[in-house]
C-alpha cells in the first residue's frame, strides 16, 4: 500500500489537457539546456541488458530487477535499474573525446521503490555520462556540473511561466554545497531525511556531496552501490518543494569510480566478487575513459516546475486502489 500526502487546498494549476502539453514543453526545453551546458549529444539506450555482465545498477544493493528469460538463447535479461555504468562502456565503445559526452531517454522498472508521492515502480530520467581528464576528478569539477544542471532547470521554469504564467513555481538559483558529515555535524540527533528538511528549509536549492561511505556515527547518509559513484566524489542535487514542504530529489550524480576507488569501495561494501564481472574487469584494466555522469527525473522535473501534489499526475504508473481513492476524493487526478 503507498503513502498519499494531501496538502491543504491543493488544486492543479493547469489542466489535464494543459499539463500534457507543458510536460512536452519541459522536456525539449530542458534536453536542448542541458546538452548545451554539459556538451552533450543524444544517443539510444536499452530498456534490458544481459543479466552476467555487471552493467545493471542494484542501487543499494537489495532492490530486485525484474528478469526474464529469453526463448531464442535462454539467457537472462534484467530491465534496467538505470544506466550509470551502461553509459560509461558506451562512451568507450563510441570513442567520445574527452570534454564531450551522451545524454538519453532512460526508462526502469523498480519493483521494490516505495509508493508515495515522490516515488513509482516505472521510472523515467535523462541518464547523461561524460569524459574527463583523470586531472580533474575533483570537487570542484562536480560542483560546476550541478551548477550547470541548475542553471539549465531554471531556464526551462522560466520557459514554461512565459508559455504558462499562472505557474507560480519559484526556485533559488544559487546552489548551497554541503557533504552529508557537515549535515550530521549540524543535526547529531535527526535521521538523514530530516536533516535534509531542515537544511532545505533554509537554503532551498542545496547540492549534497559525499553520499554513500560511512559517517562519524558509523551509519551512510543514504546507500550508494560501490562501483559507479566515488563516493567522496558524488552529490544528489535536491529543490525545496512549497507544495509538499518538503526537500525534493530531481538528481543523483557524480565523478565516477576509478580502478583503485573501485576496490576500494568494493571492499567497503563487501562485494569483491563483482570484480570478475565484463565491466569491472574492463574498469580494472584501464579501458574505460575517467567519467562524470549522473540521472536527472523527467517526471520528478515536471512534477517541481508545474507544482504537482503526486507523481501520478504527470505519469502513467501502477497505483492501488487506496491510492487511487484518495487522490480522485481529493482532486489529484492520476494519469
Amino acid at each position: 500500500m503507498s503513502h498519499v500526502i494531501v496538502p491543504q487546498g491543493y488544486v492543479s494549476t493547469l489542466s489535464l489537457y494543459e499539463t500534457q502539453a507543458a510536460i512536452d514543453l519541459i522536456k525539449k526545453t530542458f534536453q536542448s539546456n542541458l546538452s548545451h551546458a554539459l556538451n552533450l549529444k543524444r544517443v539510444s539506450a536499452p530498456l534490458f541488458v544481459d543479466g552476467a555482465s555487471g552493467l545493471n545498477d542494484d542501487l543499494n544493493g537489495i532492490e530486485r530487477p525484474v528478469s526474464f528469460d529469453m526463448l531464442e538463447t535462454g539467457e537472462e535479461a534484467q530491465v534496467v535499474h538505470s544506466l550509470a555504468k551502461w553509459k560509461r562502456f558506451a562512451l568507450a565503445r563510441y570513442r567520445f573525446p574527452v570534454g564531450e559526452g551522451l545524454y538519453t531517454d532512460m526508462n526502469a522498472i523498480r519493483r521494490d521503490e516505495t509508493l508515495d508521492n515522490l516515488h513509482s515502480v516505472y521510472v523515467d530520467q535523462w541518464d547523461w555520462e561524460k569524459v574527463i581528464e583523470e586531472k580533474d576528478r575533483t570537487l570542484d569539477t562536480l560542483k560546476e556540473a550541478m551548477n550547470r544542471i541548475v542553471t539549465a532547470i531554471c531556464v526551462t521554469l522560466d520557459r514554461l511561466k512565459w508559455e504558462y504564467p499562472q505557474v507560480k513555481t519559484t526556485l533559488c538559483r544559487e546552489i548551497t554545497f554541503v557533504t552529508t558529515q557537515e549535515l550530521e555535524d549540524l543535526y547529531p540527533d535527526k535521521t538523514p531525511k530530516e536533516r535534509e528538511n531542515l537544511f532545505l528549509k533554509e537554503h532551498k536549492t542545496v547540492g549534497i556531496l559525499q553520499i554513500g561511505k560511512k559517517l562519524k556515527s558509523g551509519v551512510p547518509h543514504d546507500g550508494r552501490a560501490p562501483d559507479y559513484d566515488d563516493w567522496d566524489l558524488n552529490g544528489d542535487i535536491m529543490f525545496w518543494n512549497d507544495v509538499l514542504d518538503c526537500a525534493f530529489e530531481i538528481s543523483s550524480m557524480g565523478i565516477r569510480v576509478s580502478p583503485e576507488s573501485l576496490e576500494r569501495q568494493l571492499k567497503l561494501a563487501g562485494k569483491e566478487e563483482r570484480r570478475n564481472l565484463p565491466f569491472h574487469q574492463a574498469l580494472l584494466k584501464g579501458e574505460l575513459p575517467f567519467t562524470i555522469g549522473g540521472g536527472i527525473g523527467q517526471s520528478r522535473m515536471s512534477m517541481l516546475l508545474l507544482g504537482k501534489a503526486h507523481i501520478g499526475e504527470v505519469q502513467s504508473s501502477y497505483w492501488d486502489k487506496q491510492t487511487h481513492d484518495i487522490c480522485e476524493q481529493a482532486g489529484i487526478i492520476l494519469l
